[in-house]
């Protein structure tokens, strides 16, 4: 019979109605069996997957849950066996027994195992099928190596990339009740016995999600940022892409709001105007109350293919008849926020709403195709196109430059700074040719002279623009800055160049001018190096487990990671890559309250579970990103970072936390910030941390004080109070310590001011500590350096109620929708107030 002793141990059967599993279990004589996913509402919410083998129910914790993606993968804690009855088991499990507390069938069926299952919990390596309620196809429970002083085995549940995995939603939260009696985990703790409702039902088909309940209609947002394309050798691989046409104009996002239509480039300025009312009349026509409609705006030549070039010689002409915005994805309609859909369904609903519209009209769709990527650039270059767009068919919508969207391209084409002009001798020309360049490291790069493309009265407004930004001197360093002839300008204009290819001396070869690129910033222009064409996973086949999809980038660096595979957070496998990918897509939110502050940094080179450093010096090696400078109060060494370079050198340290102090570098002897830390003694519970973080918001607000609220990523919340420099550090640092004891004072129960255990024993603790000289705190959107990978994030106020601390990681769903929704923070700035003792 098999072993269950260590279970029975565990539970004394005459309080707790699990089943003993005294009643022996015939083996089953074939491979399979049973499966069952029980919730469980004991210390922590988690769900345990048992599956059926040997008379018995192998077990595991799973953390988080089961997830239908396939690039999430979920820590699954080996347990002890548990009897073949436990399954059909659903109640409460009183007080003081082991696992106390509510449990539901979340889900049940059967499995069947590839080989010997015994084999592969041997080896390491489950791979199996579940036919279930709500889980299906095939799955792989994979064992990690076991660390020093880990009594468990700790292994990782992960979904193959089948008809049933899906990157839409969360089957956790769309289907939470029980599949046995339709309750939920909060009708079994209250003691209920059945619902009404029926049981979960099984999917109709692979891949389609439990139906959700109806949803309240939603504001449309305000610009959404747009999602950025990869440049890539070559077309991605695979059926789960589709494959676009990429366009040679300026891409516009259109929000449509009762009849009002605005156009709006990549970087939100409304360019509405220039574009004519052919297209905003068609967009006002559709049949819609509000939309948000992502697209790009072209001029076609004769032989129907667009070009840069036509488009900005039909803006300077102001000649609108032959703009055509072609649309390719559609973010919002009517009380409809469509972000987190798959991008086909978002297709979809585009091309019923252009249903009925002239084709030949001044807005079209943009049509996709699911031929190898390979085929339809070799199309689209013979053609005379620019290349192909690929995007991930389920892929929700991520702002910034990530993983979703590929451009391959049939020539090179890229902007660049123009630094300078050669002025031609030929009468009504202008100019010659141009010096372009590129941003490399913090400074300014030649990449040489473009003589080509200049046109017609285009190129005597060019001279008249450059002339209007004339510079004593080129911005240039070394030999390029004392090249002869040339008008210096200040680097401000970007131009979109065509061209062979680079010179191993760093120049461009048989360029082109194609035009002005007036939506985007001369300082984000870099280089655009291609990277190889990612390899499709096949985990499946070969049992490795895949990463984690990084969340998507909105930021660009120059700086090079050596060992981006190298795990940070070896039990979630997050990656030095995929942390810097995390900063990426925080980067415009992030910018502004780690830019130009003394640092504090924790590294773990080696990853959390090895040894960290807390550094506040420089050190050598480190990337020249990374500025330092002095305390002028006692000469003490900071660092600081003046860009996304600057971040990325971080990471490239194995930097783990960030931490900020509460002054600028240019302002250090006067604070902008006071952050209450709300640090719960071990054994509270987060309602309370909830409760304290609501009662600092209140006496802030009787104050008058404006406060933000963004979460520790640990135990706690944070409450920021954003402040004019005026208040020295004595003034701050007294005003926080008198609130925080007014606090206590008030409520000395639950509230203590005092940072010594014995004083904190059963409270919360203010901690005020954060506002004097030198101090510091973790800053928003910052990685920690703690299981699960968690964030700290910015919240809005009306989120706390049911927040964990630690509800965001790195590149979760939960982040990855928060950074889609309104910035919680976008007042921050604005809301700035003086300090006086009395708060005034």
């Amino acid at each position: 019979m098999a072993n269950l002793e260590q279970y029975r141990a565990k539970r004394d059967f005459k309080v707790t109605r699990e089943p003993s599993g005294k009643a022996a279990r015939a083996r089953s004589k074939t491979a399979g069996g049973i499966f069952v996913i029980h919730k469980h509402d004991a210390t922590r919410l988690h769900y345990d997957l048992r599956l059926e083998h040997g008379g018995v129910l192998w077990s595991w914790a799973v953390t988080r849950g089961p997830s239908l993606d396939p690039s999430e993968k979920r820590l699954a804690v080996h347990v002890e066996d548990h009897p073949i009855d436990y399954g059909s088991f659903e109640g409460n499990i009183p007080k003081g027994q082991y696992g106390a507390g509510a449990v539901i069938v979340w889900d049940e069926g059967s499995w069947e195992p590839e080989g010997d299952p015994a084999a592969g919990m041997k080896k390491g390596h489950l791979s199996f099928t579940l036919k279930g309620n709500k889980l299906n196809g095939a799955w792989h429970l994979v064992r990690l190596k076991r660390r020093p002083k880990e009594k468990r085995d700790n292994w990782l549940l992960i979904k193959s990339d089948d008809a049933f995995a899906s990157r839409k939603g969360d089957i956790l939260e769309d289907a939470p009740q029980s599949v046995k009696s339709g309750l939920s985990i909060e009708d079994i703790a209250e003691g209920k016995r059945q619902a009404k409702a029926k049981p979960v039902k099984a999917r109709a088909k692979p891949g389609a999600g439990t139906r959700k309940p109806a949803k309240s209609k939603a504001k449309m947002p305000g610009f959404v940022a747009p999602c950025l394309a990869r440049l890539q050798d070559k077309p991605p691989a695979g059926n789960e892409w589709v494959h676009e046409v990429k366009f040679d104009g300026y891409r516009m996002q259109a929000h449509v709001d009762g009849g009002a239509v605005k156009l709006h480039t990549r970087t939100g300025l409304d360019w509405t105007a220039k574009f004519g009312k052919a297209i905003a009349d068609t967009l006002a026509s559709l049949d819609l109350d509000q939309a948000i409609i992502d697209g790009e705006i072209v001029v076609l030549g004769d032989n129907g293919v667009s070009a840069f070039s036509e488009l900005q010689l039909a803006l300077s002409e102001k000649r609108t008849e032959r703009m055509t915005f072609y649309v390719f994805d559609l973010l919002f309609l009517d009380g409809e926020d469509l972000r987190a859909e798959p991008l086909v369904d978002r297709k979809e609903r585009l091309r019923d709403l252009l249903e009925g519209s002239d084709e030949e009209g001044p807005v079209r769709y943009s049509e996709h195709f699911s031929e190898p990527g390979k085929t339809m650039l070799s199309h689209a270059c013979r053609m005379g196109l620019e290349g192909v767009v690929s995007k991930r068919a389920d892929a929700s919508h991520s702002s910034g430059r990530g993983h979703d969207w590929i451009k391959s391209k049939c020539t090179l084409r890229q902007e660049f700074v123009i630094a300078g002009y050669l002025p031609s001798q030929a009468a009504g020309r202008g100019l010659r040719s141009l010096v372009v360049a590129y941003h490399e490291d913090g400074a300014l790069k030649s990449a040489g002279r473009v003589g080509t493309g200049f046109a017609g009265n285009a190129t005597s407004d060019l001279r008249k623009k450059l002339d209007a930004i004339r510079a004593d001197a080129s911005a240039f360093e070394g030999t390029a800055a004392r090249e002869k002839g040339v008008v210096w300008v200040k680097p401000q204009l970007v131009a979109e160049i065509e061209f062979r290819s680079w010179t191993r001396g760093g120049s461009i070869r048989h360029a082109s001018f194609q035009g002005l690129r007036e939506d985007k910033p001369a300082e984000e222009v870099v280089v655009e190096k291609p990277e190889p064409a990612s390899k499709p996973k096949t985990a499946a086949k070969t049992g490795a487990a895949a990463k984690p999809k990084p969340v998507a980038a909105a930021a660009e660096t120059s700086v090079q990671l050596s060992s981006p595979d190298k795990k940070l957070w070896p039990d979630e496998g997050v990656t030095k890559q995929q942390l810097l990918d995390h900063y990426a897509a925080v980067w415009p939110r992030m910018r502004d309250y780690v830019v130009n502050r003394p640092l504090a940094l924790v590294r773990a080179p080696d990853g959390i579970k090895g040894q960290r450093f807390f550094q506040k010096h420089a050190m050598p090696g480190m990337h020249k990103s990374i500025f330092k400078s002095n305390d002028p109060e006692d000469n003490e060494e900071f660092l600081f970072v003046r860009d996304f370079d600057g971040i990325a050198g971080l990471v490239q340290l194995g930097v783990v936390e960030i931490h900020i102090w509460g002054a600028t570098v240019d302002k250090i002897a006067t604070p902008d910030q006071i952050v209450f830390d709300l640090d719960p003694d071990e054994g509270l519970g987060v309602e309370e941390v909830r409760a304290a973080t609501l009662d600092v918001k209140e006496r802030l607000d009787d104050l008058g004080l404006p406060n933000f609220l963004k979460t520790s990523g640990g135990k706690g919340f944070h409450v920021v109070v954003p402040l004019k420099p005026k208040a020295d550090w004595a003034t701050v640092k007294t005003f926080s310590h008198d609130f925080a004891r007014a606090m206590e004072q008030t409520d000395p129960k639950r509230y203590t001011a005092t940072l010594s255990k014995k004083a904190r024993q059963g409270r919360v603790f203010i901690d005020y500590l954060r506002n004097g000289r030198g101090s510091t705190t973790v800053v928003a959107y910052s990685s920690r350096a703690k299981t699960g990978a968690t964030v700290s994030m910015p919240v809005p106020w009306e989120a706390l109620d049911g927040l964990s601390p630690a509800a965001f990681k790195i590149g979760d769903k939960a982040l990855v929708k928060a950074l889609a929704a309104d910035d919680p923070w976008k007042d921050y700035e604005k809301r700035r107030k003086l300090l006086a003792l009395n708060g005034g």
